[in-house]
């Protein structure tokens, strides 16, 4: 029921559930118990549901019961875009919990129908490939993995699973009510579609997904502010997710002015924050800044043909440039 990626990531290190006592979450919980899985749970409580002081209670019971940690997190939100906030809440509490009890993944509950409702959401919007398929099993974070391990079954399976056995979920009546933007787009069209077409537009994600890797770009990031994109097709994307990465929203102008040096084979800055350094079959991006450096170490990256705009960079970080000689 999970895959072997999946199953190899969860025993690299210490695992936190993102619970909430529903049908994922808590069919998740008792499919990584039985495959062995380590993990413990957090769970955030929106106070806007008289239900949810009992989901939390009843979350308490089921750590103690299987003897896990549970971390307990009351909000109350303001402002009109609920679900933006809410998400937002919960994913800064999960990652403060993460990165202060040192867990190195979050395991997430989203299943087949939140993949689909992504997608749709996302076409809505007007979005290119890489916003399309927003989900993936394995996702790396700054300071821990992503991990969905229900990506490819159906919430119905799910329920289904729980109700065979006679495990105790809840249910969130608001999201059978439509009010809300993914409620009214899985009510309404997600759910509809995928009843009569599962099996159809499950083969068709998958074709994508190998259409995906070939035409995304390919970078690797050798530290949380270093990242060597391959010079292709798709560099000007590729630096463009580097540089969000280093918190740069590019404009247009600037991708255009991005792609025309690179056209000329010529390194750039952009934002005066970003320094984009030309050569020939990668391109290394990193912070921009301005060094005095000694004539030792200006020579050892001229004869690794590390780009000059983003030597003082690596200067001033102490980076070991002999990492990247495989890349120049």
């Amino acid at each position: 029921m999970i895959s072997q990626n999946v199953l190899g990531r969860l025993s690299s290190g210490a695992n936190l559930l993102a619970f909430s006592h529903g049908v994922d979450s808590t069919a998740l919980f008792y499919i990584l118990d039985k495959a062995g899985v380590k993990f413990d749970l957090a769970i955030v409580d929106h106070n806007v549901r008289e239900q949810s002081k009992f989901e939390v209670e009843s979350a308490k019971e089921l750590a103690s019961k299987f003897g896990k940690e549970i971390y307990v997190k009351s909000v109350n939100l303001a402002g009109s875009n609920f679900e933006k906030n809410a998400r937002e809440a919960r994913y800064e509490f999960f990652s403060e919990i993460c990165q202060k009890y040192s867990y190195e993944n979050l395991i997430l509950a989203h299943q087949f129908d939140d993949k689909f409702e992504w997608f749709l959401m996302q076409l809505g919007k007007g979005a290119g490939l890489k916003e399309l398929f927003g989900m993936s099993e394995l996702e790396k974070r700054k300071h821990f993995w992503l991990v969905r391990p229900l990506l490819n079954l159906r919430k119905k399976e799910l329920q289904n699973y729980l109700d065979e056995r006679s495990l105790r979920y809840f249910i969130d009546e608001t999201n059978l009510e439509g009010k809300l933007k993914r409620s009214f787009v899985r009510l309404n069209f997600s759910e509809p579609f995928l009843d009569e077409y599962f099996s159809g537009v499950k083969k068709s994600f998958e074709f994508l997904e190998a259409d995906r890797q070939i035409l995304l770009p390919k970078i690797t990031k050798m530290s949380d502010e270093i990242f060597v994109v391959k010079n292709d097709s798709n560099v000007v994307r590729g630096v463009d997710m580097a540089a969000k990465e280093l918190n740069v929203l590019l404009s247009k102008a600037q991708k255009d002015e991005l792609s025309a040096n690179l056209a000329k084979q010529t390194s750039v800055v952009l934002s005066g924050k970003i320094a984009v350094g030309y050569a020939n079959k990668y391109i290394l991006v990193t912070p921009f800044c301005k060094a005095v450096m000694p004539k030792i170490f200006k020579e050892k990256a001229r004869i690794l043909k590390l780009p000059a705009i983003n030597r003082s960079y690596l200067f001033t970080k102490g980076v070991q440039i002999e990492n990247l000689s495989k890349f120049f």
